[in-house]
């Protein structure tokens, strides 16, 4: 197909090259290509182009036309209001060279006036296709002529043959005859012409064809056309601005068209006879391609034998043994989309009558197209229709058919019901949107208390996953009381809390978790009430920890692997609490599950909380496949909170690979959902990812800027559950920067909370925290005590970092053996996973701890006066502005001073700086042996 930015035109009989754009037909081009070049060189030619309505065949035409350069060009279309005019398009293709009629000999100029009218001469066929052949030879013998017939199904008879006439006698002139039609030629008056069948566009060329006919088109929709048009170029730019909500055919209706194809495929049909026609339209309403439906339900509208072989040989529906196909999906849309709407009924109606009793589905989408007003026992019948799909994981089909059966409903509150079911079935297919709308519908016409019972608190569920946490808390705390059983009140009450948590909200949360204790839970597995106050008791109203956890082992956790989504903890509180492994599996056991029953919102929430395992578990290429797959779905159905939970993990795995335009990219968007939703687990989690990526690049300062909000009550960052998750990099760029109160404070934090919990990744980081502290002969034995505590749940990276850190102190005192032993080991490591910042330092660590000298080489060697008088200054805790005031020197010459002292003393803080003794000898505080 063409999309035109200019048009060729036509000037005194020559083609002008005009600009245009094919998407595909490289061969169909080429081919044409071809043959105007023979033309060009003496010899002539013709083709037929063939191939349905909107395929393209114009385009094509226009191509050549457009390429064409000092040619003649004659053209013209067939119509159909003259196709019983003798010789009409022949005069309408000929009218531009009538003057040179003259040149004829006697007998063909007499032909061609008495068949045009302009004499009485009698018109004989013969004479007239021997005229047309010798007129266009004469035009030839001045420049190379082009003759187009468009739409030449239409021509009228006697034009036909005089064309084929033509087609066939050109081959020793520079003649080119181009004819388009809608079936194959073959047994028509082009019969012996050679022909090109012109198919539909291949899906990467029809996909740049609907971007470049609709632009600025989502993904869905390029995809939802190309799957609907079958690769026909003008279904392709019609089909995106109908609005039709796709399905598989079984509602009843086929899908809508523009004009211009159901003009195109209707003008086919019209010149078929009544009971054709209808016969057409029973096949077309239909939909499934069930012969002996159609042929029950045209009983009554005069289908017979002779019927079906106009129909057959129409070329617009095919059979094979029972079953029916029309040529091209298009074909039925056109022809259902043209006929008048009583028509419509009455062919569902028929066909409703015609189903075999078992076929209670389709009867019920017949008799609902058939429906002229309100009926019951169709919205019933819907109803039904509806629970089978959603039997099946039809979500999207279900939530169709309960909207058609609440159209129907005469009683608002079954519509009001009906309406609240179809919102439910929505959400679970994925369209958030959609379910809003109908939960909207059916709020006005039956009240809020019945649409919550019969949404199962759907309204809570979307603002949790689109809106905003603290209103989705609201909905969800007081629709507890009003579902129906206790199970939908758990899977509300622990939304409720998740929201809470979301929301940095821990007095919210403890109201949500107090309703969760008042529930009974008769019939449900015993531990899974301990299992939820488990996670949801981790704090009380102000964010302070609350006391000792009850156990949540791994069998506990696995239970949990057999009930909704909606019972399963955040993640991040799940790695807080150490649980993280066995909640990885139950996460997969989730997926699998809703994957099975198309239920996409829930399966990009439970994608993006399995990515999060996997980062920790090093399976980054694993979490990132899975975090991108969850962002598209989270994008499709329009959960932003989703949407951003995936891309933090991405910017995560960014902040570790150094990929800063990924950091910086994803953690804009989410920040720009989660601070206007006040979701502050989603902006905590945006300044952590911020503040570990300074922390990698060797930017304290940076660091701690991003990681100590997540601290300090009232800022749009404060989450005390990402506060606790941060506290070992806060602690380390804390240290960095001399900030040891903060250090410590963080330490405390680490040591309480893993014996609170006894979660393993809190005494690693507490044995890491407690050897950055140390600064003496237990700084060793916590270095090795938080490596023997990382195998229990092993992340790579995070003990990659922990040996990169007791490399370096092992360094720093001349230990350089078993420096050079843990820094491979963090390299190798981080080389692995594709951590390219902390690689880089652990390479220079690497260089550094290689380096040959005396066993106790001095600590200033190779400092030069002003550095040595820069580095003790900074060493007794002087600021670069102080140091520069008391050295008579710009703080920016002390920034540079310093950025030379660190590389050569092999530290990286003020806090290194200050353990090295500056005066006398020059050595290390620290005791340590040398190799």
């Amino acid at each position: 197909m063409v999309r035109r930015i200019g048009r060729a035109t036509v000037a005194g009989g020559t083609g002008l090259r005009g600009i245009m754009e094919l998407f595909g037909r490289r061969t169909e081009t080429a081919a044409l290509e071809r043959l105007l070049a023979r033309a060009a060189g003496g010899a002539g030619a013709a083709l037929v182009l063939w191939g349905e309505p909107g395929i393209g065949k114009t385009a094509l035409v226009d191509h050549v036309v457009d390429a064409a350069s000092g040619v003649t060009v004659l053209r013209t279309r067939g119509t159909r209001i003259e196709t019983g005019l003798a010789f009409g398009a022949l005069h309408a293709l000929l009218w531009p060279v009538l003057d040179r009629l003259d040149e004829l000999p006697d007998p063909q100029a007499a032909a061609l006036r008495g068949a045009f009218g302009i004499s009485r001469d009698p018109a004989n066929r013969f004479l007239i296709g021997a005229a047309v052949v010798s007129l266009l030879s004469g035009l030839a013998r001045e420049r190379p002529v082009l003759v187009v017939v468009d739409d030449a199904q239409w021509v009228d008879e006697a034009t036909a043959h005089c064309l084929g006439f033509l087609a066939r006698r050109v081959r020793t002139e520079p003649v080119l005859v181009i004819l388009t039609d809608h079936a194959d030629p073959s047994p028509g008056p082009w019969d012996g012409v050679p022909a090109l069948e012109v198919v539909g566009l291949p899906d990467d060329d029809a996909r740049r064809l609907v971007a470049a006919a609709v632009p600025g088109a989502d993904e869905a929709l390029v995809e939802g056309t190309v799957a609907m048009a079958g690769g026909n170029p003008l279904a392709l730019q019609e089909l995106p601005t109908v609005g039709r909500d796709a399905d598989d055919g079984a509602s009843g209706e086929p899908m809508p068209v523009g004009p211009r194809l159901r003009q195109a495929f209707c003008a086919r049909a019209e010149a078929l006879k009544p009971a054709t026609r209808a016969l057409l339209l029973l096949a077309a309403a239909e939909g499934r391609g069930d012969r002996h439906v159609v042929d029950r339900a045209g009983a009554g509208w005069g289908v017979d034998a002779s019927t079906w072989d106009e129909a057959l040989h129409s070329g617009l529906l095919q059979a094979s043994g029972a079953r029916l196909r029309f040529r091209h999906p298009l074909v039925p849309a056109a022809l259902y989309d043209g006929a008048p709407f009583p028509d419509r009924r009455a062919a569902h109606r028929a066909l409703a009558a015609a189903l075999p009793p078992e076929a209670t589905e389709h009867r019920a989408w017949h008799l609902a197209a058939a429906a002229d007003g309100a009926d019951e026992d169709v919205a019933v019948l819907l109803e039904q229709a509806a629970a089978r799909c959603l039997e099946r994981s039809a979500g999207p089909l279900a939530a169709r058919t309960l909207r058609r059966a609440a159209d129907l409903s005469p009683d608002p509150v079954d519509a009001a019901r009906r309406l609240a079911l179809a919102a439910r079935a929505a959400w679970d297919a994925g369209d958030a949107e959609g379910a809003r709308r109908l939960l909207d519908d059916a709020e006005r016409l039956g009240g809020v208390e019945p649409v919550v019972r019969c949404s199962g608190g759907l309204r809570g569920i979307l603002e949790f996953t689109v809106g905003l946490s603290e209103r989705a808390h609201h909905y969800l705390v007081g629709d507890m009381a009003v579902v129906d059983g206790t199970r939908t009140a758990m899977e509300l009450g622990t939304v409720a809390a998740r929201a809470a948590w979301s929301a940095g909200r821990p007095d919210l949360q403890q109201t949500a978790l107090a309703r969760l204790l008042a529930l009974d839970p008769a019939g449900e597995p015993a531990p899974v009430m301990p299992t939820l106050r488990s996670w949801w008791a981790c704090y009380d109203g102000t964010g302070r920890a609350a006391g000792p956890l009850p156990a949540t082992d791994a069998a506990t956790v696995g239970l949990l692997g057999t009930v909704p989504w909606e019972l399963l903890p955040p993640v991040p509180l799940a790695q807080a609490c150490g649980v993280e492994g066995p909640l990885h599996d139950v996460l997969r056991m989730q997926a699998a599950q809703l994957r099975r029953r198309h239920e996409l919102a829930a399966l990009a929430m439970v994608l993006a909380q399995s990515a999060v395992l996997d980062v920790a578990a090093g399976r980054w290429e694993t979490a990132e496949a899975g975090a991108t797959e969850g962002l598209r779905l989270a994008e499709e159905v329009g959960a932003d909170h989703v949407a951003s939970q995936c891309r933090l993990c991405l910017a995560n795995l960014a902040a570790a690979r150094g990929d800063a335009p990924g950091l910086d990219g994803h953690t804009t968007r989410a920040l720009a959902v989660s601070v206007r939703q006040g979701v502050r687990a989603l902006t905590a989690s945006a300044y952590w990812v911020r503040g570990r990526a300074a922390l990698f690049e060797g930017r304290p300062r940076d660091a701690l800027h991003h990681l100590m909000p997540l601290g300090e009550p009232g800022h749009e960052a404060a989450h005390p559950t990402f506060a606790l998750l941060a506290a070992p990099d806060t602690a380390e760029a804390a240290t960095q920067e001399g900030r040891t109160e903060t250090a410590a404070a963080r330490l405390v934090a680490v040591e309480t909370w893993a014996r609170r919990t006894g979660a393993h990744w809190a005494r690693t980081a507490a044995h890491r925290l407690r050897a950055l502290a140390a600064g003496g002969p237990d700084t060793e034995a916590a270095y090795r005590a938080a490596l023997d505590g990382a195998g229990t749940v092993p992340d790579p990276f995070e003990q990659a970092r922990t040996r990169l850190l007791y490399g370096e102190w092992l360094r720093r005192v001349r230990r350089r053996a078993d420096a050079r032993h843990e820094l491979t080991g963090a390299a190798e490591t981080f080389a692995r996973l594709g951590a390219a910042p902390l690689r880089a330092r652990a390479v220079r660590e690497l260089g550094l701890a290689a380096q040959s000298g005396a066993r106790h080489e001095p600590a200033g060697a190779g400092l030069t006066a002003q550095e040595l008088r820069v580095a003790q200054l900074a060493a007794e805790g002087l600021t670069n502005r102080e140091i520069a005031a008391r050295l008579l020197i710009s703080h920016r010459t002390v920034g540079h001073h310093l950025g030379s002292v660190y590389p050569k003393l092999g530290v990286t803080s003020r806090a290194e700086l200050a353990r090295i003794d500056m005066a006398g000898d020059l050595r290390l505080r620290t005791t340590g042996g040398g190799e």
